[in-house]
């Protein structure tokens, strides 16, 4: 489908699955922590029928997670510009049917959602803390999905845990240095973390992500740490990135 695009917007594709996302110079835009999260989640379960992306952006994981699912997916972004965006990209890839946007803040997701009754949710939050101190970006959008500004830790943890079925699955990407804070808040809303997974740009490198797996009232023990994934092999993408983003090792 034809969608309008902005001046300042253009369209790039994950090739893998050949998902379409409206992109802005002047917003913030998907990058490799996105794609790592959708290939991290597991959706294929034909059980899953409600999956939310919150601290959605622009739409990138919940449209990426669109072609390894047939559920139904709730994308909630409290900036307007990027809902616009995503609404678009659903737009793009003929998604309407199975496929909403809902521009509001996170804390309201309740108001249009009911409680207890998500399978999945998947989240790419802000991932500094909003210290008076702290060195911020000037651009009030990049600011906003950087730091905790609109959106904290324990409010991603606590909605997640009110939309969750009972054993349903949250799936998030986060920075390693607060992983503390994110174990902490998960466990304090009934999120029991079942696996975890870090990201190294090379063997050599310290985790600059991680990937976190965590069940709604899950057994308090059983936390699997799995195998980094190295995301580079000399100056190239790895041969699991390449899959992660062609679809096949090239």
């Amino acid at each position: 489908m034809q969608v309008k695009l902005n001046k300042d917007e253009r369209i790039d594709q994950l090739y893998s699955n050949k998902v379409s996302i409206i992109q802005s110079s002047q917003v913030f835009s998907f990058s490799l922590d996105a794609v790592l999260l959708a290939d991290f989640a597991q959706v294929g379960n034909k059980k899953i029928k409600k999956v939310v992306d919150l601290c959605a952006g622009n739409g990138a994981v919940g449209l990426f997670l669109s072609s390894k699912t047939a559920a139904d997916l709730v994308l909630v972004e409290i900036q307007s510009k990027l809902a616009d965006m995503a609404r678009r990209s659903v737009q793009l890839n003929d998604l309407q049917s199975r496929v909403r946007v809902i521009n509001d803040d996170l804390k309201n997701t309740t108001d249009y959602l009911p409680k207890d009754s998500i399978d999945m949710i998947v989240c790419n939050p802000p991932y500094f803390i909003n210290y008076d101190t702290s060195e911020k970006n000037p651009n009030r959008y990049l600011a906003i999905a950087r730091h905790e500004i609109k959106t904290k830790l324990d409010d991603v943890t606590r909605v997640a845990s009110e939309l969750l079925k009972t054993n349903a699955k949250l799936f998030m990407v986060y920075r390693p240095d607060r992983l503390t804070d994110l174990l902490l808040s998960l466990r304090q809303h009934r999120l029991e973390p079942k696996r975890l997974k870090f990201v190294r740009s090379k063997t050599t490198s310290e985790a600059n992500m991680v990937l976190v797996e965590a069940i709604k009232d899950g057994k308090p023990d059983g936390l699997r740490i799995l195998s980094d994934l190295i995301t580079h092999a000399g100056t190239e993408y790895s041969s699991e990135v390449k899959r992660i983003l062609y679809g096949q090792t090239r």
